[in-house]
């Protein structure tokens, strides 16, 4: 069963003399419970394309479709609603809030919603994420692999229909960048989480399901590596 559809999707920024095409006609779907890697050079449309599928960027032409929900077709209130409840986003730069510490980072989606977090649920990814020893540590007391951790426990704080991640080991070094990769897959495994990663490191692109290559806006490449699967294993976190 596809949870995402993207269909001719156009993105053109500027005017005249000026006009860049980010992306040019680009129709795909995903399955639910997916792990696709997105890959291709600087400057490709690969980032314009998971921040328009992540409701962030609207596109010039064409629709995303998320389970029964033609997001362009919802206005900014309801589509702010929408993302929040159903898009999990993961950054490089981690977009924590400074003054929040680990635990009100993690269920800060749930609180901007008026809902009241899971507890078990949030210990139970706390726990998952090595970061039980942190909770009440701020940001800046934290390294660069932990606030990575913290930003992937907040992206899967709603059960989101979609975890989209955008180069999330681009600002790690190797060790805290395989911890990462072995934190999103187990998402995808454990939590049947349908995951879309951006990256340029192929070592992480071919860990994916499948890949999609842009190049110019334009797909060049999508190559099924291995049948998804809903086998669980224990990511290998060091607290």
């Amino acid at each position: 069963m596809n949870i995402l559809e993207v269909s001719h999707l156009t993105k053109i920024y500027g005017k005249g003399e000026n006009q860049v095409k980010a992306l040019d006609d680009v129709s795909f779907s995903v399955e639910r419970g997916e792990f696709l890697a997105i890959t291709g050079p600087s400057g490709s449309g690969k980032s314009t394309l998971l921040h328009i599928i992540g409701g962030v960027d609207r596109p010039t032409s064409g629709s995303v479709k998320i389970g029964e929900t033609d997001i362009y077709r919802l206005n900014e209130t309801k589509l702010a609603i929408f993302r929040r409840r159903q898009i999990g986003l993961i950054y490089q730069f981690y977009n924590l809030i400074p003054v929040l510490d680990v635990w009100e980072n993690i269920t800060l989606p749930l609180l901007l919603d008026g809902q009241k977090p899971d507890k078990a649920y949030t210990q139970e990814l706390v726990k998952t994420l090595g970061l039980s020893s942190r909770i009440h540590h701020l940001p800046n007391q934290l390294s660069g692999g932990q606030q990575q951790r913290v930003s992937i426990g907040r992206a899967l704080m709603t059960h989101p229909a979609l975890v989209l991640a955008d180069e999330p080991t681009g600002n790690l070094d190797r060790k805290n960048s395989g911890e990462i990769v072995e934190l999103l897959k187990y998402s995808n495994r454990h939590y049947n989480q349908t995951l879309i990663v951006i990256t340029h490191d192929e070592s992480i692109a071919l860990q994916a399901d499948r890949i999609i290559n842009i190049e110019d806006g334009r797909i060049t490449r999508d190559e099924v590596l291995r049948q998804s699967s809903r086998r669980e294993y224990t990511p290998e976190v060091a607290e």
